[in-house]
Parts: structure tokens; C-alpha cells; sequence
């Protein structure tokens, strides 16, 4: 009875956090200065014309009112009309979420690939070149921002070597070849940082586990150097390192929001921006929404993760 009990409270307690998180989404950007009828109608529109945009759009009813009507279609899928685009914004996320979530687990894996070898080789080998090497990266990753990473790429590998597009994205009806080379670049731009973020975390998790005694009894029973560190040292390793790879990736969807503006992506990012921009609060209430969504069901999977690395937590359980 334990687990179908854990599973039910944290079951609820997920959906105590999302219904909070809607009201203060709904709150916030409800509060962000501008009237959407305005900036549809222009400054010069008539008081009449104004009032009765604002009753189409439903602006004119009371706070309360607009919250639960948009509650209430959140949990029937209904999510509204865009005001901007005039299309439902479940097409409109549905259709951007094609490009910002291969993007994103691209730029996961790249960042995965890159950071665990080389904090593993920085920790085997203190204080030497490969060591120094994996701290002038990590360092370079983290000061540099994203979107001028990806600014450093176009000029590097679209505009001189011509080996990537520059920007854009041609769908995925025009061939997956096509498509995955446009998101070649924005996913580095998007991995760099947060790999330069693992492979620090990496570094400091096998130094730390390495020091533990079960790795210095496996040494004295005469299990090689490389052995130990691959059979117990970096296996025992992953826990902080699945943490901040949990706490990484709302980062990199985030971080889309820059990266998809610099190479022009139609992504969930530029949705965003361009929504905020026009005061389309509709959209914006849906996209910070499916964010929280998306954080809520990373760290769900993170749980779950640690239960399998770590024996101890499935014993609690």
C-alpha cells in the first residue's frame, strides 16, 4: 500500500503546484502593462471600437472570471483563440513544439556527450593539460552567452565554410536531412554552456566519489586504475550529475527563446517572444504554462531516475 499511497500524494502535490503556478501566470502577465486591444487597434482607434474589441476578447470580464474560464479550458484542451495569429493556440504550440523539443533534446545530448568524457578525463587526471583544458572550456562555456555562441557559429560555419544554413527552418516535410542541419547549429549554441555547467559537476563528483573507501578497497584488491574509475567511481558519480541535468533542461528550453530569434527558428521560443511582444496574452499565458508543465514533468522523471541509479531510494519506497 506504501507505493500506490506515494504515488497519489505526490500525484496532488503535483497538481497543487500546477493550479498555483496558473494563477500566478494568469496574475503576472494579466498585471504586464498594455492593452491588447490597443496595440491591435492602434493608439488612434476610436473609444467605441476599443470597447467592443475588448468585449469580443473577453477583456472586459472580471479578473476571477477569465481566470477559471481559461482554467476550465486548459483541462478540456481548449486553449483559446490567438488574438495575433487568429488561430487556435493548441495548433499554434502544437506546430512550434516540432521544432523546439528536437532542438532541445538535441542540444541534451550534445551537452551530455560532451561534459560526462571530459569532466570523467579532468578528474582521472588532476592537475594536468586535460584537466586545464576541461577548466578553460567550462569557464569559456559559462561566460559566453548562447546567443552569441550561435552569432560565433553562423559567422564560422554558415557564412565562411557554408556547411550549415544560416537561419531558418524548412519543416520536416522537406526531409529529415534538411531539417536536422538547421538545428546543427542552434543546438551547440544551446549545449556549450550547459555542458561547460556538467563537466564541472562531472569533475567534482568522480574527484569526490574516487576518495570514498569502497573505490580505495577495490584499488587494493587489485582492480586497475581505469577499472575502478569505470566500474565504481563514475557509475557512483551520476546522482549530481542527473541533478543538474534535471535543472539544465527548463534552462535549454528557456534558453530557445534566444537562440531560436538568432537562427530564426518558428520554435516555442519565438512564439513566445513575439506574443509578449504583441500583448497576445492567450499565448502567453499557455506557453509559460506548458513550461511549468515541462519543469514539473523533468523533475517527475528525475525522481523517478535516482530511484533507478540509487538502490537506497527504491528501498524507501
Amino acid at each position: 500500500m506504501t507505493r500506490p499511497l506515494t504515488f497519489l500524494r505526490s500525484l496532488l502535490g503535483t497538481a497543487a503546484v500546477l493550479l498555483i503556478a496558473s494563477l500566478v501566470i494568469f496574475l503576472l502577465i494579466d498585471a504586464a502593462p498594455g492593452d491588447p486591444a490597443e496595440i491591435m487597434l492602434g493608439t488612434s482607434a476610436q473609444p467605441d471600437t476599443l470597447a467592443a474589441l475588448r468585449a469580443e476578447l473577453g477583456l472586459d470580464r472580471p479578473l476571477m472570471v477569465r481566470y477559471l474560464g481559461w482554467l476550465a479550458g486548459v483541462f478540456t484542451g481548449d486553449l483559446g483563440q490567438s488574438y495575433t495569429y487568429g488561430v487556435a493556440v493548441r495548433e499554434l504550440i502544437a506546430e512550434r513544439l516540432t521544432v523546439t523539443l528536437p532542438l532541445t533534446l538535441m542540444a541534451t545530448v550534445l551537452a551530455v556527450v560532451i561534459s560526462l568524457p571530459l569532466g570523467v578525463i579532468a578528474a582521472a587526471r588532476p592537475g594536468k593539460p586535460e584537466d586545464g583544458l576541461a577548466s578553460l572550456f567550462s569557464q569559456i562555456g559559462i561566460a559566453v552567452p548562447n546567443f552569441w555562441i550561435g552569432l560565433l557559429l553562423i559567422l564560422a560555419f554558415a557564412l565562411k565554410f557554408k556547411w550549415f544554413p544560416p537561419g531558418g527552418f524548412p519543416g520536416w516535410d522537406a526531409g529529415f536531412g534538411p531539417a536536422f542541419s538547421a538545428l546543427v547549429l542552434p543546438s551547440i549554441a544551446l549545449a556549450i554552456p550547459q555542458a561547460a555547467v556538467l563537466t564541472r559537476v562531472t569533475r567534482a563528483a568522480v574527484i569526490e566519489v574516487a576518495n570514498e573507501d569502497f573505490v580505495r578497497t577495490a584499488r587494493a584488491k587489485g582492480l586497475s586504475r581505469n577499472r575502478a574509475l569505470w566500474r565504481h567511481t563514475v557509475p557512483n558519480s551520476l546522482l549530481p550529475v542527473v541533478t543538474m541535468l534535471g535543472l539544465q533542461i527548463p534552462f535549454l528550453i528557456s534558453g530557445a527563446v534566444l537562440v531560436e530569434n538568432v537562427f530564426s527558428l518558428p520554435g516555442i521560443g519565438t512564439l513566445a517572444y513575439q506574443a509578449l511582444s504583441q500583448r497576445d496574452l492567450i499565448v502567453v499565458q499557455n506557453v509559460v504554462l506548458l513550461f511549468a508543465v515541462i519543469v514539473l514533468v523533468v523533475n517527475a522523471g528525475t525522481d523517478a531516475l535516482y530511484a533507478r541509479l540509487d538502490p537506497r531510494l527504491r528501498a524507501r519506497k
